[in-house]
């Protein structure tokens, strides 16, 4: 069993020692007069001054009392964590990726050629016949995938106003179809934890636009009747969206298109090894089938004459919905994406979707909570009951691990969502079952009480989000 103590910077007080770059050393300097007018400018600005030893210093014992994917396993279900390898970073680093959005489309051609090489890959890997790059995170994407469901049926004279969602979906789900205009329809899971088909039939109907479907599913559940699901969509002239969470555990095995799904996007934030959470960075592209490739934001990359040549441009599908985000999508995601994916290969792909899946259900045998269901592809939900699982989860943090998600879906007593992903070695899928072990077996009170060797504690993680202090003048003005 691994203990864990995590750098603590405090000085003899017990107080915060590590002090903000602006309490180090500052300096003063004067503001050159300008155009703009008063109320907008000020004759100085006080910066941050600290010497580079200093600096190099600062952010290294910050990221000393700090915990990443660098630091340990990070196994939070449904995101996907994996390691991002550093060959992508060194490839969107270069100076031939720092390309201006507004240069002439003769002047990017290469740019271009990835992008539209980029979206060829992913129309190969999910079964679509056409995708868009733009969407820069994945609730942007399920948001453009179900403007444009609304587009194909608007463009049909059908005015439907329902999309359904099963109750285990993730939250975006509930989120985008509310946004875009719809009412949504909850289906509740079979016993088995896939969709019941017989109560898909009930809710399915005429004003059906969408099915949103996670497959595997938020459980870690293939949906095998995946085929049948489909058929009772169309059949009620419906669309099937596959929510691109989960697709981690498909790779070069399943494709959502050969499922029968019309519209999905891709997290390539997940599932390309781009680090993501705090907001960013983030990048959503969108698959479609032909018959809704019309309709696809604008701009789009293409060939311009189609004669394989390499001559690309920009253009705006027929019946686009417009932009949903500046220019192309987050280009530096993209660049990443396309590197993981050129480095890998469809072999290399497959690989990974096969550890994936291996290491969720090695680890879901070692630990020692209950795990229903099963068995997994990458991901599984186990029940910390009669514990609470966050309790469990800052326990976890006291033994050199990141927690697992918690509390959700809440189909699952006191849920502890697991993804170890394929980067994990065995040995580090055992240090996360060690940690499960040891927590299993603390006392209530000890578990209240953690983490108790992390640099903080317990936070107040509502005020945290509803009320963030996203400045150190903010941080200043409460003390």
């Amino acid at each position: 069993m691994t203990r864990y103590t995590q750098a603590n910077w405090r000085d003899d007080d017990g107080e915060r020692y590590e002090p903000l770059l602006s309490e180090k050393a500052s300096q003063t300097v004067e503001v050159e007069s300008s155009a703009l007018p008063d109320d907008l400018t000020r004759d100085s600005l006080t910066l941050p001054a600290p010497a580079e030893p200093e600096l190099a210093r600062h952010y290294t014992r910050l990221s000393q009392m700090n915990y990443g994917v660098e630091s340990g396993p990070f196994p939070l279900g449904s995101c996907t964590m994996k390691y991002n390898p550093s060959f992508t970073e060194d490839i969107a680093s270069l100076p031939a990726a720092a390309v201006h959005p507004d240069r002439p489309d003769s002047t990017v051609q290469g740019t271009l050629a990835l992008c539209h090489r980029l979206q060829q890959y992913l129309g190969d890997i999910g079964g679509m016949d056409a995708v868009t790059l733009q969407p820069p995170a994945g609730a942007a994407g399920e948001f453009t995938g179900i403007r444009i469901a609304k587009a194909y049926h608007d463009s049909n004279g059908d005015d439907r106003s329902e999309v359904v969602i099963p109750d285990s979906a993730h939250g975006t789900n509930f989120a985008t179809a509310a946004m875009a205009g719809y009412s949504v329809v909850e289906l509740p899971s079979g016993d088995d934890g896939r969709v019941d088909l017989d109560a898909l039939a009930a809710a399915v109907g005429d004003e059906t636009a969408a099915l949103m479907l996670t497959n595997p599913n938020t459980l870690g559940l293939f949906e095998r009747d995946i085929e049948q699901i489909a058929d009772i969509v169309h059949d009620a002239g419906g669309l099937l969206y596959y929510d691109g969470a989960n697709l981690n555990a498909l790779l070069g095995r399943a494709r959502p298109g050969d499922m029968g799904f019309d519209v999905m996007h891709y997290n390539v934030h997940k599932t390309f090894a781009t680090p993501h959470g705090g907001g960013g960075p983030g990048a959503g592209p969108v698959g479609v089938t032909e018959a809704l490739a019309q309709f696809l934001p604008d701009p789009h990359v293409r060939e311009r004459d189609g004669d394989g040549r390499g001559d690309y441009e920009y253009y705006r599908p027929d019946d686009s919905i417009g932009k949903v985000h500046g220019y192309y999508g987050n280009w530096p995601v993209l660049v990443k994406a396309f590197a993981y994916i050129a480095r890998l290969g469809d072999a290399g792909l497959a690989d990974a979707s096969a550890k994936a899946v291996l290491n969720a259900n090695y680890l879901a045998e070692q630990i020692p909570y209950e795990v229903p269901f099963g068995p997994f592809h990458h991901e599984f939900v186990a029940s910390a009951a009669p514990q609470d699982a966050a309790d469990v989860a800052k326990g976890m943090l006291d033994h050199g691990v990141h927690p697992p998600t918690t509390k959700w879906p809440e189909i699952v007593d006191e849920a502890l969502m697991t993804e170890p992903t394929e980067g994990e070695s065995r040995r580090s899928l055992d240090q996360l079952a060690a940690a499960f072990e040891a927590v299993h077996g603390e006392d209530d009170g000890t578990l209240a009480r953690a983490p108790s060797r992390t640099a903080a504690g317990r936070i107040d993680q509502v005020r945290a989000a509803r009320s963030p202090r996203l400045s150190w003048q903010a941080l200043d003005s409460e003390q």
